[in-house]
């Protein structure tokens, strides 16, 4: 089914919803997640019981007059919207449930993390005619969106991606190189590289709710093909060793020492930089408390020299003007709400946690690749201290200036279409264009149909929790 009629058809399905005659199906939805929320955890069991109550529903669906008539499409995006909406609620029920499935997760992402760091195309008997690690970065930025969605069909989504890219690269390679299309032996070990590289969080709790919750009898074709090859790929990178990789066992031994020696110390440098940052907050805390005392205290005498200059001149007039003025001196001026937020800072124990939420608060000029970056940082921090000091002196929580989910999605599609574009090996054909297109047009469906899902849902409107 193509993205515009899942997403076209996930509205149908709220609207469908909306219906009198839509009421049964409300209440037998609600009823099922109160119910099925009230269980411990089994995945198993609570696979097999999301299955068949998916299957019940749609057979009722095709049944029901509000899907009269309706084509196969249709009925197909009633049964998305059914699962969307279902997985959304129930996700922090069924998602990573079980410690061992946390542990796995933790053991999987340390060993990427390590194996990362010296891992080369070679060692996955990569063709040199196919490496090209600097386009593999947009694949692996499709892999690391998965967290961001809750439901089974977007988390898909971003595999899917991550595989169309890899295929469509490793195809213009095969045309600019006049190879042989490539096959599974050459797709395989680079989405193990990729995927190395990524180091998507949660991988294995990912896979398996995907498994688990994912309508199977959606889960065919082309979809299926590169879920398994992701499976393949989870299973190659748990049991790697220095044969996997073409190594001698104490060169494999080696690297590994010397890769947690290095994340080792990056770890310790991190801390010292906190400590160290929260040092500079507080000076920079206390030369602005110290500027704010003086521009109040400026301030303060300007006012006052403006207020005994017009008093005089009204004295034998309006006494009145002068009380105005008076009253208008009390009033807090900017400095003086600065100075109280920069004082109260000062009494933090750990400044450093206020402004977590700027992140380029404390980077340094070579970590910005723009043109003019000294200027900017500056005058970003300067806005970061003093907008902090107000909102701290006007005695209310600290706001985010993060811009909203949307924001940073269409920023990050934008993104990678440039990259792609910029990055893009050989002449590439119709064919692999349109599948390009298509995998970054699937991650925007999903945003924003699970937004949808999220605050919008008539099912929610319709009956109580």
């Amino acid at each position: 089914m193509e993205n515009a009629d899942v997403f076209l058809g996930l509205h149908d399905f709220l609207d469908r919803m909306r219906q009198p005659s839509a009421a049964d199906f409300v209440k037998s939805i609600k009823s099922f997640i109160v119910s099925f929320s009230n269980n411990a955890p089994d995945p198993e069991r609570d696979s097999a019981l999301v299955q068949e109550f998916f299957a019940n529903m749609e057979a009722a669906f095709r049944a029901h007059p509000l899907w009269a008539r309706c084509s196969d499409e249709e009925l197909e995006s009633a049964g998305e919207g059914l699962e969307k909406y279902v997985m959304t609620k129930l996700f922090t029920r069924v998602f990573a449930s079980l410690p061992d499935d946390v542990k796995v997760d933790e053991q999987l992402s340390e060993k990427m993390s390590l194996i990362q760091q010296f891992i080369r195309p070679e060692n996955l008997d990569i063709k040199p005619t196919f490496q090209n690690e600097a386009s593999w970065l947009l694949a692996q930025k499709e892999l690391q969106k998965i967290n961001m969605y809750k439901a089974p069909r977007d988390k898909l989504v971003c595999i899917l991606n991550c595989c169309k890219v890899i295929n469509n690269l490793l195809l213009n390679a095969s045309i600019a190189s006049n190879e042989n299309p490539p096959g599974a032996d050459e797709f395989l070990p680079v989405l193990i590289y990729v995927t190395m590289k990524a180091n998507p969080p949660q991988l294995h709790s990912n896979l398996l709710y995907i498994q688990r919750y994912r309508r199977q009898s959606r889960l065919v074709g082309e979809e299926a093909y590169f879920f398994t090859n992701m499976l393949s790929t989870e299973s190659f990178i748990s049991n790697i060793d220095a044969r996997s990789l073409s190594m001698e066992e104490t060169e494999f031994e080696k690297n590994m020492e010397s890769a947690r020696a290095l994340l080792s110390g990056l770890s310790t440098d991190l801390d010292s930089q906190s400590n160290q940052s929260d040092q500079k907050v507080e000076n920079n805390l206390k030369t602005v408390l110290i500027e704010s005392k003086l521009q109040a205290l400026d301030s303060s005498k300007e006012r006052e020299l403006s207020i005994r200059s017009k008093s005089s001149e009204t004295r034998s007039g309006n006494i009145r003007y002068v009380k105005d003025e008076s009253s208008m001196a009390k009033v807090p001026s900017l400095s003086d709400i600065e100075n109280k937020g920069a004082s109260m800072l000062l009494k933090e124990d750990l400044v450093s946690i206020v402004f977590r939420e700027y992140p380029y608060l404390f980077a340094n000029t070579g970590d910005l690749m723009i043109s003019d970056v000294e200027d900017l940082l500056n005058n970003y921090k300067q806005l970061v201290f003093k907008y902090v000091c107000l909102s701290k002196g006007l005695g209310g929580a600290t706001p985010s200036l993060h811009p909203s989910n949307s924001q940073v999605h269409l920023h990050h599609e934008t993104e990678t279409v440039k990259e792609h574009q910029d990055t893009e090996v050989g002449e590439p054909n119709d064919k692999s264009q349109k599948q390009i297109t298509m995998a970054n047009s699937s991650s925007t469906v999903s945003l924003a149909s699970e937004e949808n899902f999220e605050s919008k849902s008539p099912l929610d409107e319709a009956v109580a929790p």
